[in-house]
């Protein structure tokens, strides 16, 4: 395909993804309420009456402020919702835009590819969802004593809806780090020796992904996508073993050039020939005079 056809491809894929968002978005929309409500739930809130539940040492009190912020929320969680809802689409869109570049053989990936990812990406959001209230307990404990913490709702919901994201997309790497080991441009061995880089980097993506300072919520998004990157590092060194056990010539670069056979192969005993009757001297006159 030439380029201009290449972005067409992607317009298509990216316009069909953009149209399940926006309709899954809109079927949210009759229901945010009910989003809302569940995504306060993790908060430490306040009795009624302003007085602390049991067991906690702080609590906020929840607060709209704002004539448009009720219409502001609802149209943030009803998007988050809809892009969560619309992962198996999505995500069926992005791998189509790469499956024209792929071997008859290696298509078959396809199912695989999408059986894993939307469960990742679910798996991912809702770790966060656990996370948040350990997240919302971290970050009021700095209050003084006698001091009333108030949090805007929308305030909140950008927080929270802000880690369901980030979450979602960090537990997709290892995937896509094994799609690019199946296309065959990342090897498994060149993936398992950059390790050090990638634990550092997911590291610091996940310092700031996560809005507190506390480690607790940073490893809880960091440990497991160094297992899922292990994971995928492993996968990735038996797909290319058994790439090679295939196709020795399999895992070479484009400007290396493959080994050449160059052994021998024995040579079979020779027959004996039996030689021609010689030529009389009056045949040989004759093919003189024919000539």
């Amino acid at each position: 395909m030439a380029l201009a056809d290449h972005l067409r491809e992607l317009r298509n894929r990216l316009v069909k993804s953009l149209l399940a968002i926006i309709v899954l978005t809109i079927a949210a929309a009759f229901y945010h309420r009910e989003l809302v409500e569940f995504l306060i739930r993790p908060l430490p809130a306040c009795n009624p009456d302003g007085s602390l539940p049991a067991g906690l040492k702080q609590c906020v009190e929840i607060s709209n402020i704002g004539l448009t912020t009720p219409f502001t929320v609802a149209l943030k969680v009803s998007l988050t919702a809809g892009v969560v809802a619309a992962t198996p689409i999505w995500l069926y869109q992005l791998w189509r835009f790469v499956a024209p570049g792929l071997h008859r053989h290696e298509k078959r990936y396809s199912v695989s590819f999408l059986a894993l990812g939307t469960p990742l990406f679910l798996a991912g959001a809702v770790l966060a969802y656990v996370v948040m209230p350990v997240t919302a307990q971290m970050l009021i404990s700095f209050i003084a004593d006698g001091v009333k913490s108030i949090v805007p709702v929308e305030t909140y919901l950008d927080l929270i809806t802000r880690m369901v994201l980030v979450f979602g997309l960090g537990f997709e790497l290892p995937l896509f780090l094994v799609m690019l080991n199946v296309v065959g441009v990342l090897s498994g061995k060149r993936l398992l020796g950059w390790w050090r880089g990638f634990v550092m980097g997911i590291t610091v993506f996940a310092a700031f992904a996560t809005p507190s300072a506390e480690p607790l919520s940073m490893l809880a998004l960091a440990a497991p996508i160094w297992a899922l990157y292990f994971l995928a590092a492993g996968f990735g060194v038996l797909n290319d073993k058994r790439k090679a056990a295939r196709n020795p010539d399999a895992l070479l670069d484009d400007e290396q050039a493959s080994e050449v056979d160059l052994t021998v192969d024995a040579i079979e005993d020779s027959e004996a020939v039996q030689a021609p009757a010689p030529v009389t001297a009056a045949r040989r006159d004759q093919i003189d005079d024919i000539t």
